[in-house]
């Protein structure tokens, strides 16, 4: 034996002495509040989306039409029917006069804004599609549905250019954007891929959650995104899909992602909940709820879908009670009548 000596380490290993875990301080955000409530959707609202002028953004609802609004005062304008079933997702082009609806009828359609009529149509779905996404620069249409893979349009020709094979279930979020990945999924087998758009292959597959996937959203400047599921919500880091850290505490089925680019995250759940984080630390600051209209159940208290105008100063909520709701930050409070109640827990999850 050595004598009592204490054995040196490995060579190639160095003990090295743990860092104390320093929490993020977060950063202060006026809490939000309520500022209109529009209706004329006769059933719950499943999808939104604000048109790239920021002049009115576009509903689509479980009663098969599809509604654009004035986003200054909440006046409708017009009512595009033509899906058949419930549209479960909306998207308005920023390099052509399109707008993009895709439902649980299988169909994916681009309506022309300027005749106001469906021009294109994309055939290829084998069952309901619950998610679709617009590339920034290049004229492609990601969708997603419940035939568990996401297929990858080209806008002018309506082929088919890829379909991206993977997930064994529901593909239930769609996220595009400019850098690899340029396409992110969510799905119902808990999972999320990150996608090689030029092979059409998955990069990584990131299966930390326990749960499904109903929600991602990426971050408007900075290489990101979060995702949602009813376990927990979780925030990312592009290329590769590095875990940043988890936002607990959200006890629902979360339905909505958003954020803007002054670092609020709002998560929606199907119980009403609505909770406002700061994406930096991942402190939630405000946690509230929506009211359900009056005449309508308890019940029909969820929020299906959500998204900030492209200021990022209002929010948009489409919700089970029929609504649309209209938040924005509450400008008489500061940081002496909100002050930041931050109670950092000591231990760091990892996953």
């Amino acid at each position: 034996m050595n004598g009592g000596q204490s054995l040196p380490p490995p060579s190639g290993q160095q003990v090295v002495r743990k860092r104390n875990y320093e929490p993020v301080k977060p950063e202060w955000h006026a809490p939000w509040k309520l500022m209109r409530v529009i209706s004329g959707h006769i059933g719950w609202v499943r999808s939104l989306a604000v048109e790239p002028g920021n002049k009115w953004f576009a509903s689509g609802s479980v009663d098969r039409t599809i509604k654009i609004w004035d986003l200054a005062s909440g006046t409708l304008k017009l009512t595009l029917t033509g899906h058949i079933s419930p549209v479960r997702g909306l998207a308005v082009s920023s390099r052509h006069p399109y707008l993009f609806s895709c439902g649980e009828d299988k169909q994916v359609k681009c309506w022309d804004l300027e005749t106001n009529k469906v021009v294109r149509q994309y055939h290829g779905h084998l069952s309901g599609v619950y998610a679709l996404s617009l590339h920034p620069v290049l004229d492609l249409l990601v969708t997603g549905g419940r035939d568990s893979v996401a297929r990858v349009w080209d806008i002018r020709t309506k082929q088919q250019v890829h379909v991206l094979m993977g997930h064994k279930s529901t593909v239930s979020a769609v996220e595009c954007q400019e850098a690899d990945p340029q396409v992110i999924t969510g799905s119902m087998d808990s999972t999320v891929r990150l996608w090689d758009l030029a092979a059409g292959k998955t990069m990584s597959t990131l299966t930390h959650h326990k749960k499904s996937v109903r929600a991602l959203a990426l971050h408007p400047t900075e290489f990101g995104f979060a995702s949602a599921s009813s376990d927990s919500i979780k925030q990312w880091r592009c290329p590769r899909g590095d875990f940043v850290q988890n936002f607990e505490g959200h006890a629902a089925i979360v339905n909505s992602l958003s954020l803007n680019s002054d670092g609020v995250m709002v998560s929606g759940g199907d119980d009403g909940s609505m909770r406002f984080w700061d994406w930096k630390s991942g402190h939630c600051f405000q946690d509230t709820a929506t009211v359900a209209q009056p005449g309508s159940l308890d019940s029909e208290n969820g929020i299906f879908c959500s998204t900030f105008d492209r200021t990022g100063f209002r929010l948009i909520t489409g919700e089970a009670d029929k609504t649309i709701k209209i938040w924005k930050e509450d400008e008489e409070a500061t940081e002496e009548s909100h002050p930041i109640d931050f109670r950092p827990s000591l231990s760091r999850r990892r996953f």
